[in-house]
């Protein structure tokens, strides 16, 4: 069987190039902010994956700008410390007071 190398024509590479850049668009945001175990996905694998678009496909301006802004939203985002989620909230941040009475409004 023979093997043939499929090449794409230009509008194929650019709605090929538009549906990346959407979806990294899409889902780097959620992935960068995560759960509380942290991001799903490094800021470094959506650099990545940014770089490569940049190298491989031949963009357009408005592709360009997409990436360059999405970048520049990474720079951000590594700039700004996540929350530390770790860390307890003092008491009194608390909303509620508790529904039961404390050791110290007990009669002894």
């Amino acid at each position: 069987m023979d093997r043939t190398l499929v090449s794409l024509s230009g509008s194929s590479q650019s709605a090929l190039a538009d549906r990346d850049i959407a979806h990294i668009a899409r889902v780097m945001r959620p992935s960068l902010h995560g759960d509380l175990g942290g991001p799903i996905l490094p800021a470094a694998y959506w650099r990545k994956r940014l770089y490569h678009l940049l190298d491989t496909a031949n963009l357009s301006h408005a592709q360009l700008c997409t990436v360059d802004s999405l970048l520049l939203q990474l720079d951000q985002f590594d700039a700004d410390p996540p929350p530390a989620w770790d860390a307890m909230a003092p008491a009194t941040a608390a909303l509620f007071p508790p529904p039961y009475p404390t050791s110290a409004a007990l009669p002894l």
